[in-house]
């Protein structure tokens, strides 16, 4: 169904994504490279070719709507939206400074295209479901997208928000399991195991699909899926490696929120654009 050109064209969106990510994060002296890189192809196919958005319009009503509630992988969103036209790519070098309109997590009153404030893990699924829940009451036909990181799934509140967008049958809510299996402290599978996760998800009532978080082509397929799914929430698994694309970052959580030296930089960059 889908072009090799646009595919590529996606891929390459992903590798600029992540330069984008790795050069803010060294200006700022900070911010969270491992889960932003690692989220890269599903943000490029999310925000070039599968949300219906208008920069020039950043509130229109009929929007589809995007929460990151892993706030920390903000840099990913910013570099997104930058360039999807919501503001200058320029300003990307702003990340984290006193007075930017880029905050360390995103921030719906400051960031044009941010949707919810974030950075308090858990809480994008439930307001995922209270949107897609208004959208369908008010007779709206457009979607809601979240994606989580799965340290974030150990957060007994998404569970909650599970329960309510299954209550309701909420078919027009689609989340996104980032899952890396590395958070700050180490292995999620060490520290509070997930499995069976899929099993879970569909014993709350939802649809769920599993997939390679890093290639274009099922992200896609599974988003048409989703769409297709009419009686209830639609959980994509999408298996990812943390720091994906710096060979000497992948898998490693010393690159949860560590900061490159030039050296390091230099290095990733010239692997990302080999």
């Amino acid at each position: 169904m889908y072009s090799e050109s646009l595919i590529a064209q996606l891929e390459e969106r992903a590798r600029q994504l992540r330069c984008d990510v790795l050069q803010m994060v060294y200006d700022a002296g900070s911010g969270h490279p491992g889960g932003s890189l690692s989220a890269a192809e599903i943000i490029a196919a999310l925000y070039f070719q599968r949300l219906r958005l208008d920069p020039n319009r950043p509130d229109c009503p009929e929007r589809d709507r995007f929460i990151l509630s892993k706030g920390h992988a903000a840099p990913t969103l910013y570099a997104a939206l930058a360039r999807r036209g919501f503001f200058p790519v320029e300003e990307l070098c702003t990340l984290r400074q006193l007075d930017s309109r880029l905050q360390g997590h995103p921030d719906r009153l400051k960031t044009p295209g941010v949707e919810m404030t974030s950075g308090a893990l858990g809480h994008g699924v439930a307001i995922g479901a209270g949107l897609a829940l208004a959208a369908r009451r008010a007779g709206q036909t457009w979607r809601t997208y979240v994606l989580l990181g799965d340290g974030e799934v150990q957060a007994g509140v998404v569970w909650e928000g599970a329960l309510i967008a299954a209550k309701y049958g909420l078919s027009h809510l689609t989340c996104i399991l980032d899952q890396n299996d590395v958070q700050l402290d180490g292995p999620v599978h060490e520290i509070l195991p997930l499995e069976p996760l899929v099993d879970k998800w569909r014993a709350f009532g939802w649809a769920t699909v599993e997939i390679d978080g890093h290639n274009v082509r099922q992200i896609l397929e599974a988003l048409d899926l989703a769409a297709n799914i009419h009686d209830r929430p639609t959980m994509i698994v999408a298996h990812t490696t943390k720091g994906r694309g710096c060979s000497f970052m992948e898998g490693k959580s010393a690159w949860h929120g560590r900061v490159p030296s030039a050296e390091e930089l230099a290095c990733a960059l010239e692997e990302l654009n080999a």
